[in-house]
């Protein structure tokens, strides 16, 4: 009975409404590839964009497909695993590799260490214990004095004998080369070989071309090239005097149109326009005249090429189509024989050549193919991949040191996403900078290549996203303006001052500071309170739009009416014609004090612990729809789909709770154990006692409202005696019925 593997115990967190895998030990990154992939927050990301090590990325990009996914993240950790003794060391991602680190119970272990004491040698460090990439690029930099440091590549340097100097230049400008440890260009055995058999096929098939019928001697090859130049035109002029005699009527058409031999906005005849046109004068079975009429771009080459098959034409002066087709057919082995030269040998090469084969000639290349320079490179190269430290080698312990250093800051931000929710200490890796606008900054910045395309899958994010252009002059290099695009999440606050067109400033995790100017907005709810003022806003911006609008309206009629009165002069007010308007406002008035009335009325009727509630009501209906929706909102935020846009694949959601979001973009505020002064100078006496007088007559409102109510609910009675308030409330009755008594004074 086959036994059952044991599983590896994994330990998981709940982290942005996600389970994380734990990643503490050694142990727990060895047994990734038992993981289950649907647990891994991403599936694969850009091999280049975001901000981690570009040399790491293009190592675990093994088939360069600028993708790196789960199966590359794996084999580097069982690379590593191989190699090092331990993985624990990877997770404090030193720059130093510990040389006691290193695996030397395998064989590439011991050349790995070989190799990095080599190098420690090199630079004159032989007792040290650890080494870095800095070590690395002391090394290269040291080598570029040494004609020997490993890596089979010989650059043409003063130090070689100058038959063999020159020998490396014809390869390198024939073939092309590759970069040397040093920086220098260079060839290596591989380009030699195929600059060896290049230079013999060229010469297999030059003796070849040499031995064809050659019917103009010495003078074959020009003649061809120049036939090949003239061909089509030549052809295209018999077709036309074929069609001329053909179609006599459209001899007129097949020939130059005066309104293209006209010169062009600065005087001058276009060369472009001229080569375009017909060769000669067409005439109905007429030959082409060598000594006349040509077009006078093409006249130099037809009368070259008339004086070198002169012997084979019936009349030197003029070329008919029967020894054009002569001339053709004579050539036709000739052309042959060229037309078969054998192309360079293929070998991989980094820099491109600069001149043919044809340009060494014959000559020398016979007197390469005869010398024993071949020999003499496989020697160097030879001699030079026998160093300590060899290039194969060297790029090894580049790999090895790299992966030591940033595999671990990869699988945090890949397997796991510790790195973006560990908001103290740790920044992502998609996480570009910072983008300082409006009084807020923003900490979800991501790199955008074309905008289109990622707002596409970033507006399901429910983020409130600002695509900002940013720019900045790189004086170091050239001058030139460096230019780049970022979205940022803004998380906290309002969107009343957010447009487009609105600047602010961009600080990458270089430091480097950016102009960013925003270019396009995706709208969604970004905090509860701003929800809950929104209508409110709204409101007065319709308010503000309809005032506007009236107060325009009526502008556009008084101006209407006085040009009306200056046209009419004699036209006098009319009152009786305005009495509608005014009974119109005063019924407006009317109603609009019988509603206000009405409603205040309504409030004098409740109790006191009503009056909250009405309030509260009144702002449940007005606020209520819009909170909810932005909560609901709010709720669905996802970093996903906006990493997805940016080339990602990601694993379920990864929510931005309120929390998160009032993390990712902070807003200003002053500092602890700060102090402020209230007391503005911008603000003049008359403005403040503007408030003042506001501020009293509101209390003043205030008062009387409530005296009235106190009135109406009758709790006065118990202050005033009921008598004064019948007094007060119930006017003297007089009875009319009885007689008035007669004044004392009568």
């Amino acid at each position: 009975m086959r036994e059952n593997k044991k599983k590896y115990h994994w330990k998981f967190k709940r982290v942005g409404g996600l389970d994380q895998v734990v990643l503490s030990c050694a142990d727990d990154i060895a047994h990734l590839d038992e993981l289950d992939p649907k647990l891994w927050v991403a599936l694969s990301c850009p091999a280049s964009g975001f901000d981690f090590d570009n040399k790491t990325l293009s190592l675990l990009d093994d088939d360069k497909d600028d993708r790196i996914r789960i199966p590359d993240v794996i084999g580097a950790i069982k690379w590593l695993k191989a190699r090092l003794n331990r993985l624990d060391s990877i997770i404090n991602g030193s720059k130093e590799l510990p040389l006691s680190a290193i695996n030397t119970k395998i064989d590439e272990g011991k050349k790995l260490l070989i190799t990095a004491q080599a190098i420690l040698a090199n630079i004159n460090q032989p007792d040290k214990k650890t080494i870095s990439l800095d070590d690395l690029k002391q090394s290269t930099l040291f080598n570029s004095n040494n004609l020997y440091n490993g890596d089979g590549i010989i650059p043409p340097t003063p130090k070689l004998s100058d038959p063999l100097l020159q020998f490396i230049k014809d390869a390198l400008n024939v073939m092309g080369g590759v970069k040397d440890a040093s920086g220098l260009d260079g060839i290596n055995n591989q380009i030699v070989q195929a600059f060896r058999e290049s230079l013999q096929n060229w010469l297999n098939w030059h003796n070849s071309v040499s031995s064809a019928t050659t019917p103009l001697g010495e003078d074959t090859a020009e003649a061809w090239q120049l036939l090949q130049d003239v061909k089509d035109k030549v052809n295209d002029y018999f077709l036309r005097a074929e069609l001329a005699s053909y179609a006599p009527q459209a001899q007129n058409s097949l020939n130059v149109d005066e309104k293209y031999i006209v010169p062009t906005d600065n005087g001058l005849l276009s060369d472009v326009s001229l080569a375009e046109l017909p060769l000669s004068r067409v005439v109905a079975d007429q030959p082409l005249m060598l000594d006349k009429g040509l077009n006078p771009i093409w006249r130099d080459k037809i009368t070259r090429l008339a004086e070198l098959i002169q012997p084979f034409l019936a009349d030197k002066h003029q070329l008919t189509r029967e020894d054009w087709l002569n001339i053709q057919k004579l050539l036709t082995p000739y052309s042959m024989a060229v037309e078969s030269k054998p192309a360079l040998v293929s070998v991989n090469v980094t820099i491109q050549p600069k001149i043919t084969i044809d340009k060494l000639g014959s000559k020398r290349i016979n007197e390469i193919l005869g010398s024993d320079l071949f020999e003499q490179f496989e020697q160097l190269s030879e001699k030079d991949s026998k160093t300590p430290a060899a290039a194969a080698d060297v790029a090894d312990i580049e790999k090895l040191i790299s992966f030591h250093n940033n595999l671990y800051r990869l699988l945090m931000n890949f397997v796991t996403f510790e790195d973006f929710f560990d908001l103290d200490t740790r920044r992502a890796a998609f996480q570009s900078g910072r983008l300082f606008i409006d009084g807020r900054c923003c900490l979800l910045c991501i790199p955008v290549n074309d905008i289109s395309k990622h707002t596409t899958l970033a507006n399901y994010s429910e983020l409130f996203l600002l695509y900002c252009e940013c720019s900045r002059k790189n004086p170091p290099v050239n001058g030139n303006q460096e230019k780049k695009t970022i979205v940022a999440a803004m998380t906290a606050g309002d969107s009343d001052f957010l447009l487009e067109g609105r600047n602010g400033v961009f600080i990458d995790n270089d430091g480097h500071d950016w102009d960013a100017k925003v270019v396009k907005i995706i709208s969604k709810p970004i905090s509860i309170s701003q929800a809950i003022w929104d209508p409110y806003k709204r409101l007065g911006r319709f308010i503000t739009d309809q005032i506007n609008k009236w107060a325009n309206s009526k502008d556009s009629a008084v101006l209407d009416t006085a040009n009306k009165a200056v046209q009419t002069p004699d036209q006098k007010f009319d009152i009786s014609k305005s009495m509608g308007i005014f009974a119109a406002i005063g019924l407006a008035l009317g109603a609009l004090g019988t509603a206000l009335a009405s409603i205040a009325s309504s409030l004098f009727q409740l109790k006191w612990w009503q009056f909250p509630l009405v309030f509260l009501g009144i702002f449940l209906i007005i606020s209520g729809p819009s909170v909810i929706l932005a909560w609901i909102k709010l709720h669905q935020r996802t970093l996903g789909p906006l990493l997805e846009a940016s080339g990602w694949a990601i694993n379920g959601k990864v929510k931005i709770n309120f929390f998160l979001g009032g993390q990712l973009t902070s807003k200003a505020e002053l500092p602890p154990n700060s102090s402020r002064c209230y007391i503005d100078p911008m603000l003049k006496t008359k403005r403040k006692t503007k408030y003042w007088l506001a501020f009293f007559l509101a209390l003043l409102i205030s008062i009387v409202i409530t005296g009235v109510w106190l009135w109406k609910s009758n709790y006065l009675s118990h202050i005033i005696s009921p008598s004064l308030i019948t007094t007060l409330t119930k006017p003297n009755q007089i009875d009319v019925t009885q007689p008035i008594p007669p004044s004392s004074t009568q």
